[in-house]
């Protein structure tokens, strides 16, 4: 994936005035540090990923557990910087998975359709692994199934739902290196 800032993708005319906004957002440039090359963006990608199992952790002792408030405190204290990986790596995907497709020209159509096709394919195979794993917990251990249904079921949700943001941020390249020579 190539970044496009240019005035083909969502500057026409059939973008509404949230559309023009939006990609007025995901396109500013002062993040763009935070993302420059692919080692920073596999970083982040890799701490959203991180920061997204710690809170789904947390989220599942509070809700199935023992309902215990430093569970809630660390989910609660994860949010902010979960929502900042995020916006780190919508800005390096240009809004890519955020933005309508009206907006996006066909290579950037072309590029998300990938990017949620691979996202499939990787989430299919981890619902393989919970459902199996969950099976065997149930048929080799001494655990009560209906026990890790939901927890197991709001993980791989949560995965199938960030699965796509998160191969898309690692499917970025790198923006073409500038090679104008002043005089």
């Amino acid at each position: 994936m190539t970044a496009v800032t240019g005035a083909g993708a969502g500057t026409g005319a059939k973008g509404t005035r949230y559309d023009r906004r939006m990609f007025a957002l995901m396109n500013r440039p002062e993040g763009a540090a935070l993302h420059a090359t692919a080692s920073r963006r596999r970083i982040v990608v890799g701490a959203h990923v991180l920061l997204t199992v710690a809170s789904v952790a947390a989220w599942n002792l509070v809700v199935f557990g023992e309902r215990q408030v430093w569970a809630l405190v660390v989910t609660l204290a994860l949010l902010l910087p979960w929502c900042f990986a995020t916006g780190v790596i919508n800005s390096a995907t240009r809004g890519l998975l955020e933005l309508r497709g009206r907006v996006l020209d066909e290579r950037q159509l072309a590029e998300r359709d990938r990017a949620r096709a691979r996202a499939h394919r990787l989430t299919s195979g981890l619902l393989l692994a919970a459902a199996l794993g969950v099976g065997a917990a149930g048929w080799l251990g001494d655990v009560r199934v209906e026990g890790l249904i939901a927890p197991v079921l709001i993980a791989v949700l949560v995965a199938h739902w960030l699965m796509p943001l998160w191969v898309a941020g690692l499917m970025v390249r790198d923006d073409p290196a500038d090679t104008s020579v002043d005089d």
